[in-house]
């Protein structure tokens, strides 16, 4: 009987919450569909509406809106969110050497990635546009998306793993190469700023896939006989790019260019599963992370998350306009 006992409280203690998870689910379901099926029959569309759509409200105030609220307020307080210091957070930030190089990282990160990402993405869906075997070459570039960022880090960190000069064999592959060269072996992740530049190769891998994928459809939107009839004027193939593609996938150049800079911004796994933002490779999302977890800064860390949300924020607006702009022409 005891062992058996055991039995059902091991079971309880591994599946216990997600059975209750299920229960409040269906508890939930069941009070919205009575709810509905109750309205008044004067306006009953609109309660219906207000039913389905309050859980959803629910959540997102919960784990959205009050804890950017809650960032947004504790980044003008000290380390423990009860004295206020006004903008003191702020002036820390822009006159410390370590975390001014921090924005500056960051910056680099969303000039070189969006631009590489795109530029390689497109060239690549006009070269294997229409050829022979293109859904494998497609599956090959937009493979490395299915990756994690985590998981994307850890196999690039075995890349550019250094073993000391000396050793005839080393880990990391292109320190392989370099050896087979004749050349020494090189600390990629050490050596500052060239660091920085391989771990942003690696963003580039996992985001000239999704670039790929889009403006590869974009292109094959574009109508075939402004093609052809560009063509029969005499325009070359770098006119037909520039006059008939380019403008005709504007639209979707612009969403690709955005939410690769917004995710750029973002960055963290990355720097935090291969360096740690140490070697002078750190960049805002991990630096408010080190501040308000590590280091129990909170109102440092909060100061930090409003930065990013504001440098976000343009990125948004523009991509809103250009979209509604879009919409408007057709």
């Amino acid at each position: 009987m005891r062992g058996l006992s055991e039995f059902w409280s091991d079971l309880f203690e591994k599946f216990g919450l997600m059975i209750l998870g299920l229960a409040v689910f269906a508890a939930v379901v069941g009070l919205i569909l009575f709810l509905a099926d109750r309205a008044p029959k004067k306006g009953r569309d609109v309660w219906q509406l207000l039913a389905f759509v309050a859980p959803a409200l629910l959540l997102l105030l919960v784990g959205l809106i009050y804890p950017a609220a809650r960032t947004a307020t504790l980044a003008f307080f000290d380390r423990t969110g009860r004295e206020f210091v006004g903008l003191d957070n702020f002036v820390w930030m822009f006159t410390q050497p370590d975390i001014l190089l921090v924005i500056g990282n960051t910056l680099i990160w969303v000039a070189l990635v969006p631009t590489l990402s795109t530029v390689i993405g497109l060239a690549y869906a006009i070269f294997i546009d229409k050829s022979k075997g293109e859904k494998v070459l497609k599956s090959l570039v937009f493979m490395p998306m299915a990756i994690s960022f985590v998981g994307a880090g850890i196999i690039w960190r075995f890349m550019y793993e250094y073993r000391q000069e000396g050793f005839s064999e080393q880990i990391g592959l292109l320190n392989q190469i370099l050896v087979w060269l004749g050349q020494e072996p090189q600390q990629f992740l050490v050596d500052a700023p060239a660091n920085t530049f391989f771990l942003i190769i690696v963003m580039v891998w996992i985001q000239t896939g999704f670039a790929m994928v889009l403006l590869s459809a974009a292109i094959k939107g574009v109508p075939v006989e402004i093609i052809e009839a560009a063509r029969l004027d005499g325009a070359n193939a770098w006119q037909q790019f520039r006059n008939v593609t380019l403008p005709g996938i504007r639209g979707t150049l612009v969403v690709v260019i955005t939410t690769i800079s917004i995710a750029t911004l973002k960055v963290f796994d990355i720097v935090r599963a291969m360096t740690g933002g140490q070697y002078d490779t750190s960049v805002v999302a991990n630096e408010m992370y080190t501040q308000a977890f590590n280091r129990g800064e909170q109102g440092y860390g909060s100061a930090l998350a409003l930065i990013l949300f504001l440098m976000v924020l343009p990125i948004v607006v523009y991509n809103v306009r250009v979209m509604r702009q879009q919409k408007e022409i057709r």
